[in-house]
């Protein structure tokens, strides 16, 4: 069978994120002795009408589109992108009759709704890998679900979670911009944040790739096509099982040494750890911190409290790792107090970029939807396919703006709103900077050295 995968992601803030989940699972189709294609919106200057072109070349049985966000969840700076893939369907259906699949995180989030609103024919929950295959066979006989949504029964682990099928063309227009792959070590996140999928998406326990495959997937990108930052794309990359480590440690068994950054949490690290990574090229962390006060930590369903995050920081700075911490105002528990109380704590954070965000989205099904259910902001039935942005109540919107706007004016470091400097990292990239790039923005911190671009062979 000939199978279309289509990345309808047109989002390119703060840079070009490659899809990886869509090569995922074209590495599991090809696997299964299919001819699969790639398609890149973004690559392609989101023209439909070269989608167009590419349909008709191809002639596909099959059409999988990968639906990686429903909108930016900047309340201040609001873009939805549900409108991109009902047009990618619509120029589908004017070139063939070939049934059309969604997928992705931001499908698998609401897919009874978002089904509705694109109109294509069937929908994959979650994992796609092991679905899609299973759909492609039984459609090269003529059989198809009743159920136009197909969830997993089971999840993959170990080595069942393919590599990724990292296409030429794809590698050689992300590579362009910062120089960086992305790279997945393991599934599942076993934290209960309050407005959090990942648990929903994932499940709710650590389902780790295997560590020899995963060093294999950066050696391939490494010499293959000259990739010289790694980002791993784990919802939390320094689990409490530590598996991790057994990935480094292969890093370093290895002698893999390349630069990549992470997202963490300010919990369960130590001198050893950190030494360890930096030792493979740990370059950045981006934390989680999310709140900035003990209260507000609370109300968003942490674990740890500022003091964590304080020790984080300075665990990673004594190494000579550039750090970026993410804060969200207005959770649940939020005060005018615990405000003012949190826009000092973030200024005080020294050596760091803190990036900070208003209100919080909601999704279907997590904690946040049942507070904001109880409390009026949404109703039991409402669909949430139209961004609804939660802040406490007795906090007034244009207050919350206004006094993060004066706090925030002027220091470089902190940056409000989060999208500010979103230009100013393309530009860089398209200069030849590679990585995460706001480590220039901290205080005091060394100058980055424009890396030469390679080209893909």
């Amino acid at each position: 069978m000939k199978v279309l995968l289509i990345s309808s992601n047109v989002s390119n803030t703060p840079y070009p994120v490659y899809p990886l989940g869509l090569s995922m699972v074209a590495a599991a189709l090809q696997s299964a002795r299919h001819k699969v294609y790639q398609f890149d919106l973004l690559q392609n200057n989101g023209s439909l009408d070269t989608l167009a072109d590419e349909i008709r070349q191809i002639d596909p049985d099959i059409i999988g589109i990968s639906i990686r966000n429903i909108d930016n969840v900047n309340l201040l700076n609001e873009q939805r992108y549900i409108n991109v893939d009902s047009s990618v369907v619509q120029k589908i259906r004017g070139q063939t009759d070939a049934p059309v699949v969604l997928g992705g995180s931001g499908f698998s989030i609401m897919p009874e709704v978002i089904l509705r609103e694109v109109g294509a024919d069937y929908g994959i929950v979650g994992e796609g890998e092991s679905l899609m295959v299973d759909f492609v066979a039984n459609a090269g006989r003529g059989v198809y679900p009743e159920e136009r949504c197909i969830r997993a029964s089971f999840k993959l682990s170990g080595k069942k979670i393919p590599s990724a099928c990292y296409d030429d063309r794809l590698m050689e227009f992300y590579l362009k911009s910062g120089n960086m792959a992305s790279i997945q070590t393991k599934r599942g996140c076993i934290h209960n944040c309050v407005y959090c999928c990942y648990p929903l998406l994932e499940g709710s326990t650590i389902r780790p790739r295997d560590p020899q495959a995963v060093v294999d997937d950066i050696e391939m990108l490494v010499d293959r096509h000259q990739v010289r930052y790694i980002f791993f794309t784990d919802s939390v990359f320094n689990d409490d099982q530590q598996h991790y480590l057994a990935v480094v440690r292969e890093m370093k068994k290895r002698g893999v040494y390349v630069s990549w950054t992470a997202f963490f949490k300010p919990q369960g690290l130590d001198d050893e750890s950190v030494a360890l990574m930096k030792q493979t090229g740990l370059k950045a962390a981006e934390i989680g911190s999310d709140g900035p006060t003990d209260t507000t930590l609370r109300g968003l369903g942490k674990s740890f409290r500022f003091k964590d995050i304080l020790d984080c920081n300075d665990l990673f700075v004594s190494h000579g790792v550039a750090t970026a911490h993410y804060y969200m105002f207005g959770c649940p528990g939020e005060t005018r107090e615990t405000v003012l109380e949190g826009i000092e704590n973030i200024k005080n954070l020294k050596k760091t970029v803190s990036f900070i965000f208003m209100g919080i989205r909601i999704l279907p099904d997590t904690v946040l939807a049942r507070i904001a259910c109880r409390q009026g902001f949404i109703s039991h039935d409402q669909a949430l396919l139209d961004s609804v942005y939660y802040i406490a109540p007795g906090i007034d919107r244009q207050w919350l703006e206004k006094t993060l706007t004066d706090a925030f004016s002027g220091i470089r470091h902190c940056v409000f709103p989060p999208d500010a400097l979103d230009s100013s990292l393309q530009f860089l990239h398209k200069l030849g900077y590679s990585g995460s790039l706001w480590d220039m923005l901290i205080p005091g911190g060394e100058k980055r050295q424009r890396q030469r671009r390679y080209a893909t062979k």
